[in-house]
């Protein structure tokens, strides 16, 4: 009589004690929800925050997301054709690398499309991420956006702010209650791998750039067991 796949022992990596309950919760959950789910969509995040994930959690109540450990819900979804816990789930175990999560849903794929294409928040950049634009505050009094907008839309930066602009770099001075910068200053260059300094003075002058975004890879539908990459939609 051939072994059940669900009875079958995986190695989960060597990790510590509490490390390895965890993965074998979420080696679980992925193998209970492939049973559950007419849907499981592989999908990539970019500028992840988790606030933002958990928006969506909250806003796909019914069906389950999982984020991270990619490693452990490729190995529940298995990696060959013959450890797949379902038929043809390894075709769609090929695609999680990097930052991947696994959405399951009854929800029908166009839905699902819909609602992540026309999924975008902003949030301030962190460091080690690169740079999307250029950003130079000007010369003379600096102003709350630091140039963004036209000095008569705007206002002055709030003085008791100069003390940490000058910690952070800028040439600045303190001349009757408004900072004044002394010359142009350059924060960064597009493409810049920014650094905390760099990101602080881009939060102080409400500068966010970092788009928070989810791609849907693949997904694989438990009726016919077929995987269809998006990539291959758009063609």
């Amino acid at each position: 009589m051939p072994k059940s796949k669900r009875a079958k022992v995986v190695n989960l990596s060597k990790v510590g004690k509490k490390g390895k309950e965890l993965s074998q919760k979420l080696f679980r959950n992925v193998r209970e929800c492939l049973d559950q789910y007419a849907y499981c969509w592989a999908y990539s995040v970019e500028a992840m925050r988790n606030t933002y994930l958990k928006d969506v959690r909250n806003e796909l109540s019914d069906s389950r997301l999982f984020f991270g450990k990619t490693k452990v819900m490729a190995k529940a979804l298995g990696l060959t054709p013959e450890e797949a816990y379902q038929r043809n789930t390894e075709k769609l175990a090929v695609h999680l690398n990097g930052d991947m999560g696994l959405l399951f849903t009854n929800r029908e794929p166009q839905s699902i499309i819909d609602y992540f294409e026309n999924l975008a928040k902003t949030d301030f950049a962190r460091a080690g991420t690169e740079a999307t634009r250029d950003f130079s505050i000007p010369a003379g009094i600096v102003m709350s956006t630091g140039g963004q907008i036209a000095a008569e839309d705007d206002t002055p930066l709030a003085h008791s702010l100069e003390p940490e602009l000058r910690k952070l770099g800028m040439p600045t001075s303190l001349e009757k209650g408004k900072i004044i910068l002394q010359n142009d200053y350059t924060v960064c260059r597009e493409h810049d791998t920014l650094d905390s300094r760099q990101t602080r003075l881009m939060k102080l002058f409400n500068l966010a750039t970092a788009d928070f975004r989810v791609s849907l890879k693949a997904h694989w539908k438990s009726s016919t067991s077929e995987v269809t990459v998006m990539d291959a939609m758009n063609d």
